[in-house]
């Protein structure tokens, strides 16, 4: 009897796993693979929804935002050594820690189908300061290391990522691989009519960081009191540099600026509650997830003319684009979308006719599949 490809999917945090990766997991348990997971220790809740969900947990000693040189020395023998006593088939690495650390832990213990994929570049690529210019200087060098392989292949979220890892010399046109975004299931993501009652809604929903547009989201709610809400639902990540503190979000909703709703697991109920979405994100996106859910949802989105964002948002399609850091640009397309029902309706319908056509669940996990097959053949 021929035996089960062993598939280990090595993820920095056990949420972003359970958010973003783990329907892909189980829908590759379905396909036939053997199922591993491996991420940090901590989070003992999403730790056990993995071990619930029926898959193999392997905690690994990994710090999302640690940079201690010991403690990172650390990581990567400790991930040498799952690997050694693993012996895995094919190994996913999602996001940039793993992919270094885990490309070079394969390297070491002869392991040769790798996929590394990072669902953005975020706060090392095109975070501002001393900091993330220093950790560039280190991690680019690194990621060449990681990527290069036969059986090696880097998945992009969108087509500005992958150029700039081509421009850069880190992968080349053959072994970077473009799959948009992490899919979304689009009959739980499934249409509401907009509310009706009262003021139009305006939804800012994700990790509170700064570079995702928090604090522009308050901004514009402060300029445009009065004409809708404006609701603020997500998680601190308190590692983070880029962290908003829970104690702003309850001080601008003091303020009367937002209301604050903390996190939320019902969010195509959230979504039927709101007329619009707005992400004024420059955090350096792959495709942002609650762009896709809410355009699934039917509901038109505003966000920035940046990578990823404007691979699901088309300006004046299923949403409206505006440049980076422009508050006027930001507040007058909001302002527009509250007074225009009828525009950003048909924008929703639009969306969700988009997500249809490119961004379904099914559809991410047919092209990564594909690719898993065609490593393990070689």
């Amino acid at each position: 009897m021929q035996t089960a490809p062993k598939l280990l999917y090595v993820v920095n945090i056990p949420r972003f796993f359970v958010t973003h990766r783990l329907p892909l997991a189980l829908a590759a348990q379905q396909a036939g693979f053997e199922v591993h997971v491996a991420t940090s220790d901590l989070d003992q809740d999403n730790i056990q929804r993995i071990i619930e969900s029926g898959l193999s947990f392997h905690p690994l000693p990994l710090s999302q935002h640690g940079t201690s040189p010991l403690t990172e020395l650390k990581t990567i023998n400790a991930i040498r050594k799952l690997y050694k006593q693993l012996k895995p088939d094919l190994i996913h690495h999602v996001s940039i820690k793993p992919v270094i650390y885990g490309g070079i832990a394969a390297k070491l213990t002869g392991r040769k189908a790798v996929v590394g994929a990072m669902s953005g570049l975020g706060y090392v690529f095109i975070g501002k300061g001393l900091k993330p210019f220093i950790l560039r200087q280190i991690v680019r060098p690194a990621l060449k290391l990681a990527l290069t392989g036969e059986y090696t292949r880097m998945v992009f979220q969108n087509p500005d990522d992958r150029q700039l890892f081509i421009d850069r010399g880190l992968v080349n046109p053959s072994t970077g691989i473009l799959i948009r975004g992490s899919g979304v299931d689009e009959t739980y993501f499934a249409p509401q009519p907009e509310p009706t009652d009262g003021l139009p809604m305006v939804l800012f929903a994700g990790r509170l960081l700064w570079q995702k547009g928090v604090g522009q989201f308050a901004e514009v709610a402060r300029r445009l009191q009065g004409q809708a809400r404006f609701v603020v639902v997500g998680y601190e990540e308190a590692t983070s540099p880029l962290n908003v503190p829970t104690s702003q979000l309850e001080a601008w909703q003091n303020e009367g600026l937002i209301e604050w709703w903390g996190k939320r697991d019902d969010m195509p109920d959230v979504y039927a509650q709101a007329n619009i979405v707005c992400l004024p994100s420059t955090y350096g996106e792959g495709v942002p997830k609650v762009l896709i859910e809410a355009s699934s949802c039917e509901r038109a989105s505003v966000t920035t003319d940046t990578a990823g964002c404007r691979e699901i948002i088309k300006h004046g399609v299923n949403g409206l684009l505006v440049p980076p850091n422009d508050m006027d640009a930001l507040t007058s397309a909001v302002e527009h979308l509250i007074h225009h029902p009828q525009d950003r309706q048909q924008m929703g319908k639009n969306g969700r006719e988009l997500v249809l056509n490119d961004y379904t669940f099914k559809q991410v996990a047919d092209e990564t599949f594909t690719l898993y097959r065609v490593l393990l053949n070689s």
